[in-house]
């Protein structure tokens, strides 16, 4: 989940702008599609002991929206036209870092492989399953038939987590 360039850079112009609406920047997504490229921006609320609510409000989607589209105007990151939107990660949310899945350790995760794993025939490019461990370079999963993985967190992809209503 390596992050690109034009990400890693609107990240350090939009971060403070997020931090100064009193929510915590989860990620951002850039896909360039032609004339209007589209900039999606997902907030979450700051952890108990810093704030009072502990969900994202429209009113907070409206705050990062205009403080974002002034500091966008300012250092003009994006060539052309773009859509803005501001949105919680919600309940499936994507990680756009490693360490977002620490706190996700027992629940289900779905990820996308840059290089195939398994054995023989049943090699796997995506793999959902419970997520049991992670550390500095790989992490442990359980996939639904009980199989277990040894992933390298450098052949991820991308990384959800799969919302279960329990």
């Amino acid at each position: 989940m390596k992050l690109s360039t034009k990400v890693a850079e609107l990240t350090n112009i939009i971060a403070p702008a997020v931090a100064a609406c009193d929510v915590a920047l989860w990620g951002i997504e850039f896909a360039p599609q032609g004339r209007r490229s589209l900039l999606r921006i997902y907030i979450e609320a700051l952890p108990e002991e810093q704030a009072q609510d502990k969900q994202v409000t429209i009113e907070n989607c409206a705050a990062v929206n205009h403080q974002v589209s002034g500091i966008l105007e300012v250092h003009d990151p994006i060539a052309g036209e773009y859509i803005l939107e501001v949105s919680s990660p919600g309940f499936d949310r994507a990680f756009f870092s490693d360490e977002q899945m620490h706190g996700y350790v027992g629940q289900t995760v779905s990820l996308r492989l840059i290089q195939a794993i398994g054995n023989g025939d049943q090699k796997r490019r995506k793999v959902t399953g419970t997520l049991d461990s992670i550390n500095e370079n790989s992490l442990q999963l359980t996939a639904a038939d009980s199989e277990q993985f040894e992933i390298a967190l450098s052949n991820i992809d991308k990384a959800n987590l799969i919302y279960e209503d329990t």
